[in-house]
């Protein structure tokens, strides 16, 4: 193919993670970065990243980058690199629909010779069994004749600064082997880490959709022995602790599973095993036991104010932290909605505290707005549900000033000393 000197690269979606990505290419290559909210594109050309995944000094840095919410400018560029969110419905099937816009925008000013890669976390196939179409069908050009595409799937972690994109090695794929060189070389040329050139596209989506099904499975069987361990009157904690000794015990801890990768890519690998005739009973029983943390962690702060003598049509409730992640702001997916949701069924007034959280995007898409400081100290609950740094770094005097006298104090993280709460996850 080309050399990548003469790439010229549209990064396709300036979120999580092709902010970074555009970032990165952006120092030594000619970029468009293209997304369809015009807000955010006003935003990046003011130097600001909502996600704060980038700074404007690295915004300043990539010279090369051009911001754009306008498809015509991507006509001049022969390298697209799709980065759009793939989420799932309400019926937790995987939702296609941010990627199959993308591919049918991009086969408008696809060009002969032009390389199209995916980032998007995907089921096995779907490069080629759902983007490819479109690209034809919307551009007229054969693929891998006319034009080409590859598969390097993200693998940022958001909130993550000490791993920044160049330092994860990065799984490449392309649809011919010379075209898998090409991808390969590509990034290479930004990953400091390295690169992992996989045999096929195929291979590539599974790689990543596996990553976050492992962990989805390995934190399931901690949230399951923390259930066992609560009904046996244990601190799961100092059980995992104790068991951790073991050079080979892996560390996994309980805790709330959301997110835009662990709590949603298990259902498009289910989605296509049962496709394939194959019903995949681990990975479904660990999605059900991980749904299933949220109330629990309700019903656990309610017995204890019920042993208390408070009534919940009655009580008041804090809880600290609303994104999905500590020290991050994004909302997408956060479990804490469902300790929010169960805690208001039995009647209890909720407030939420989360410095990271944008308080507009949470009351427009939790329907729920975070305050800025809390207003009072006339609580009956306190529940850490992130472990932000501004909570894990209280001590129990600043813990217990949050609330009345003898108020309940429940840590879903393990984040405060066991001697500042009246229990844990």
């Amino acid at each position: 193919m080309r050399d990548i000197a003469e790439a010229r690269i549209a990064i396709i979606g300036l979120g999580y993670v092709g902010l970074p990505l555009a970032v990165e290419f952006g120092r030594t290559l000619d970029v468009v970065g293209f997304d369809i909210d015009p807000q955010r594109i006003a935003e990046l050309r003011e130097g600001h990243d909502r996600t704060l995944e980038t700074t404007a000094e690295a915004l300043r840095t990539a010279t090369r980058i051009t911001l754009t919410q306008s498809v015509e400018d991507l006509g001049d560029c022969n390298v697209y690199i799709v980065t759009v969110p793939t989420p799932i419905d309400a019926e937790q099937r995987p939702d296609l629909r941010p990627l199959q816009l993308a591919s049918r925008t991009l086969a408008t000013v696809l060009k002969h010779g032009d390389l199209v890669i995916y980032e998007s976390t995907v089921y096995p196939g779907t490069t080629e069994e759902v983007c490819v179409p479109l690209l034809e069908e919307g551009s007229g050009l054969r693929f891998n004749t006319d034009f080409f595409c590859g598969y390097s799937p993200e693998r940022i972690n958001p909130g993550d600064h000490k791993r920044p994109l160049p330092s994860i090695v990065k799984i490449t794929s392309g649809s011919t082997p010379e075209i898998a060189a090409f991808v390969d070389a590509l990034y290479a040329s930004i990953i400091t880490a390295g690169t992992h050139r996989a045999p096929s596209i195929r291979v590539a989506e599974a790689a990543k959709v596996i990553e976050n099904v492992q962990r989805d499975v390995n934190i399931a069987l901690v949230n399951e022995l923390s259930l066992i361990f609560d009904r046996l009157g244990i601190d799961t904690l100092d059980v995992l602790e104790a068991a951790g000794t073991k050079w080979n015990f892996l560390p996994f801890r309980p805790g709330l599973v959301g997110g835009h990768c662990i709590g949603v890519d298990p259902y498009y690998l289910m989605h296509k095993s049962e496709a394939a005739g194959y019903h995949p009973e681990l990975i479904e029983i660990a999605r059900a036991i991980n749904n299933k943390v949220g109330r629990h962690v309700a019903e656990r702060v309610l017995a204890l104010m019920g042993e208390r003598d408070v009534d919940p049509a009655r009580a008041k409730v804090l809880v600290l932290g609303l994104t999905f992640k500590e020290n991050c702001p994004d909302l997408r997916n956060s479990r804490v909605m469902n300790v929010v949701d169960a805690l208001r069924e039995a009647g209890a007034a909720i407030d939420v505290w989360d410095p990271w959280a944008d308080p507009d995007e949470a009351e427009h898409e939790l329907g729920l707005r975070p305050m800025a400081m809390p207003a009072s100290t006339d609580y009956d609950a306190v529940v850490l549900a992130v472990a932000h740094r501004q909570f894990a770094a209280m001590n129990p005097v600043a813990i217990r000033a949050l609330a009345k006298p003898g108020a309940v104090v429940y840590d879903v993280k393990s984040a405060w000393p066991r001697d500042a709460v009246d229990d844990r996850l």
